[in-house]
């Protein structure tokens, strides 16, 4: 019998045994097997429906096979789906157009995946360093933050202060400066002649939804103008509406040097993402210093401007600003002694709990799962709430309900 055919016999149980069998355990997923979903959605192989509170770390924004993006998809790969960046498409200068006026930035650099896009801000601002600031050559050096999430590739992990992360993964790449998250005056005291960027994240998504004081990254855009630096946004997670704003540093009035953006640029649909800057920066890049084979390719190029067309003409983004305030203030009214903090911007929140809370928060994540609502635990006590943009007040209170019984577990 075919793989295929089997599956459509098999249970929960037989998809783990065979999972764990035959791959790499470099997760610890719950234990669901999704098949199917809509909206904010999901189904698993026996027919339960769950409730999507990770959003797949924020890739389905405008939620699960939103159809006009499905539509754009399935009329792209009917007409050609690859061509690589030896040969034009028909489908790229429409995406840097109206990705360039939807965001105002002058220039765009496609990639495939968030990590690619980060490897690829880090070449840039190094090339731009030596040749526009006269940095000595090998000498450039990028500042980022403790507790940062970027990736999981060989540079990055090393400007990680993760360790699990780093562990037996070295030597790794140099060049890369560490200070605390939230503080512009330890921003401004590392700065050195040899500083080309200061790498930072709106919001650390990944260490448990860490927002910084307010007017931090208003402080920042200050310093990095004064010193002469790139500041560059890892907006991954925290752009295309997750705060309720297109970009999360529309919320303090400043913009970036360069923005990284991925994720849900596709709508969860393939991988997309880009780096948006101006021609100071990209404009230093000549044929055949940088490149993907999938890069920019007109599959991705249809998915992405169907993602953003949906985001904006559905309202998304102020429906997460409604819904963000609406979900963080009826958390707020869970009245538990195992909660330290709520915390949340736009549909980006965490509920973090006492250190030595049996079970942590994933026994949390757990209970919700078998009552039906699917979130994800980070940092041992921390749990984050990140809904498809789509959600609305009755799913909300449908969780809060939920989520407030498991609670009352502990």
């Amino acid at each position: 019998m075919k793989s295929e055919e089997w599956g459509k016999l098999m249970k929960t149980k037989e998809y783990i045994e065979l999972e764990d069998r035959f791959g790499a355990k470099n997760y610890k997923p719950l234990d669901v097997v999704l098949s199917r979903g809509e909206g904010i959605w999901v189904w698993d192989v026996e027919g339960n429906r769950y409730m999507d509170c990770l959003s797949a770390y924020s890739a389905v924004n405008q939620g699960h096979c939103h159809p006009k993006i499905r539509r754009a998809m399935m009329d792209q790969a009917e007409k050609l789906t690859l061509t690589s960046r030896a040969f034009r498409n028909d489908q790229l200068a429409f995406l840097y157009e109206e990705l360039c006026e939807l965001t105002d930035s002058h220039k765009i650099l496609p990639m495939n995946s968030g990590a690619e896009a980060v490897e690829t801000v880090i070449k840039c601002a190094r090339k731009w360093g030596y040749e526009s600031r006269g940095v000595a050559d090998g000498r450039a050096e990028i500042i980022v933050c403790e507790n940062n999430f970027h990736g999981r590739t060989l540079s990055i992990i090393g400007f990680s202060t993760d360790e699990n992360a780093r562990e037996n993964f070295g030597p790794f790449t140099p060049g890369f400066k560490t200070i605390p998250f939230g503080d512009s005056e330890a921003l401004d005291k590392a700065i050195t002649p040899n500083t080309v960027a200061f790498l930072v994240e709106p919001i650390q998504g990944e260490a448990g939804v860490i927002i910084p004081p307010k007017g931090y990254l208003k402080r920042v855009r200050e310093i990095c103008t004064q010193k002469n630096i790139l500041l560059i946004l890892d907006e991954i997670q925290t752009g295309l509406g997750r705060t309720g704003k297109l970009l999360a540093e529309e919320h303090e009035g400043i913009q970036a040097d360069l923005t990284l953006i991925g994720k849900a640029l596709s709508g969860g649909f393939y991988p997309v993402s880009a780096v948006l800057s101006n021609e100071e920066v990209l404009g230093l890049l000549q044929p055949g210093q940088h490149g993907s084979t999938f890069g920019g390719n007109p599959m991705a190029c249809a998915v992405a401007r169907a993602a953003l067309k949906v985001l904006k003409e559905e309202n998304m983004i102020e429906n997460a600003a409604r819904m963000g305030d609406y979900f963080l203030e009826e958390l707020k009214k869970l009245d538990h002694p195992a909660i330290r903090e709520i915390r949340g911007k736009g549909l980006m929140i965490a509920v973090e709990l006492h250190e030595g809370t049996p079970g942590g928060a994933r026994a949390i994540c757990e209970s919700l799962a078998k009552m039906g609502i699917l979130c994800k635990e980070t940092h041992t006590y921390t749990i984050r709430f990140a809904p498809p943009l789509v959600i609305q007040k009755q799913d909300i209170d449908w969780a809060v309900e939920r989520i407030a019984k498991a609670f009352e577990k502990i």
